[in-house]
């Protein structure tokens, strides 16, 4: 016993202890244009510059813009007549944009380009006379904009019993699909489960789908294999983020969501010789760096980066907004820092 004892003090003085970087982290395209539209919107037409809801799911993000002048606001009948309103990165129902158009809003719509197709599919599958079954969180705002495309014929599913509990016979025609913040391995089951009970069933184009979720994920379950202790960077209200906290712990790592630096409780680092440090698609790369830097001071001053899949998608900004001499879109720092 007593060498045993002693062999564990000599590890504990002897073994480094790491940082282990997740690749991919943080901003996704998506988010990464949507912050990039408000801060050249704030560029062109000066604060106020009104969003509806969060740009992104990110209270750092939503802070630093604010101090720059947007408005963030929960409705579009909040903003004054003739003011311009951005939408969201997670999309808006019809009635949303009928509203705004009744005001005469000048409206910037930052709609995530994978959202909108969701939308686009949404429109055809109810023109075809199917129902739509949106795989997704009932209250979360992606899934409410798209519902509202066809908000009769479609119904909202979370789970496996969901879909045995629905009212329709099995050979009716369904389409289903999927909200983008979540992962592939998270509609896999409500899928299948769509797929075995309903012998008329389409779903999506397989370039409607977004990855970033799942990349994100599977470099978590990296993370976890490597990491004694695993640190997502994200906000409380962000699904991604709050996912891959999950996926961590489900692949037998402790794991936390640290929505900032000054959340991070050292008693977590208690016989943590690694540390394995992600973010979710909406929290900036700063933060990740100022994490680091915390883990750094307190002894964790080796930095290894994961080997995941570089993601190497870039969605274009409106073409609204860009410079009226160059037609090009200048730099837009807050969305561009994790370049």
């Amino acid at each position: 016993m007593g060498s045993q004892q002693s062999q564990a003090r000599i590890t504990e003085e002897t073994e480094p202890k790491r940082i282990v970087l997740a690749e991919p982290r943080g901003f996704c395209a998506g988010v990464r244009r949507a912050i990039g539209i408000v801060e050249r919107a704030l560029d062109i037409y000066g604060p106020p510059v009104y969003v509806r809801k969060e740009i992104v799911h990110n209270h750092h993000v939503v802070a630093e813009l604010t101090k720059r002048g947007a408005h963030f606001v929960d409705s579009e009948e909040e903003v004054p007549e003739g003011a311009v309103c951005v939408f969201s990165a997670h999309g808006v129902s019809p009635a949303v944009r009928a509203s705004a158009a009744a005001r005469r809003l000048e409206v910037i719509d930052a709609t995530c380009p994978l959202v909108s197709k969701v939308h686009q599919e949404a429109i055809r599958f109810a023109r075809d006379g199917r129902t739509i079954l949106l795989v997704g969180h009932v209250d979360h705002e992606e899934v409410e904009g798209t519902r509202g495309e066809a908000p009769e014929r479609t119904v909202v599913m979370e789970t496996e019993e969901d879909v045995n509990r629905l009212e329709l016979p099995d050979d009716a025609p369904v389409a289903y699909l999927t909200q983008t913040t979540l992962s592939l391995d998270e509609t896999a089951r409500v899928v299948d489960a769509l797929k075995r009970r309903f012998t008329d069933v389409v779903g999506p184009h397989g370039d409607d789908i977004c990855y970033a979720s799942q990349n994100r994920q599977n470099a978590v379950k990296d993370l976890a294999r490597r990491s004694d202790l695993v640190l997502v960077i994200g906000s409380v209200n962000s699904s991604n983020s709050v996912r891959m906290v999950e996926v961590a712990r489900d692949h037998g790592a402790r794991a936390h969501l640290v929505p900032d630096v000054g959340h991070l409780n050292e008693s977590w680092l208690n016989g943590a010789f690694s540390v394995g440090i992600s973010a979710g698609a909406s929290a900036p790369e700063l933060l990740v760096r100022q994490l680091v830097e915390r883990l750094a001071d307190l002894g964790y001053d080796n930095v290894e980066v994961g080997q995941g899949v570089t993601e190497a998608v870039v969605f274009s900004m409106p073409a609204r907004l860009a410079d009226p001499v160059t037609g090009r879109i200048p730099s837009t720092p807050l969305a561009e820092e994790a370049l």
